[in-house]
């Protein structure tokens, strides 16, 4: 066998390994998250998570597969080893970068969901919001004094 062949083995086994188990922490270590985004609905929450997973192992599988391609041949241990720490850096950083997504939209449903659940302020006679706090400079509510 050829050490490029070795190479893209070796590359294969460690980036779909490497995939799960971000992908089995993530989903394990995310549904108590999810399940607060989504204020205790456990089950949105556990599909939610399912639909996160599948789509995490397209993408990053994906970008693995896209990513196999060597240019030049492998002749030595040496340019295996730099050829897979590149290959296997990106799909680090790809892995990293998902998760970071999905933490910035998550935590955006969450603050959205949280945001409409408050209770609305009563209006005052104008119509406009009263303010509760004392009265700031150039406010419009702000009595005489």
């Amino acid at each position: 066998m050829s050490p490029t062949v070795i190479t893209y083995l070796v590359y294969i086994a460690v980036s779909v390994a490497l995939t799960i188990w971000v992908a089995r922490t993530l989903a394990r270590n995310g549904e108590v998250f999810l399940v607060d985004a989504f204020h205790g609905d456990a089950k949105v929450a556990a599909a939610t998570n399912r639909l996160l997973v599948v789509g995490f192992y397209l993408v990053n599988l994906g970008f693995v597969s896209l990513m196999l391609r060597i240019g030049q041949p492998v002749t030595s241990a040496q340019q295996g080893i730099e050829a897979l720490a590149s290959k296997l850096g990106a799909v680090a950083l790809l892995l990293g970068v998902f998760h970071l997504s999905n933490v910035l939209v998550l935590s955006r449903v969450r603050r959205h969901r949280v945001v409409a659940a408050q209770p609305q302020v009563a209006a005052g006679p104008s119509g406009h919001e009263r303010p509760s706090g004392p009265p700031a400079y150039g406010n419009p509510y702000a009595r005489p004094v």
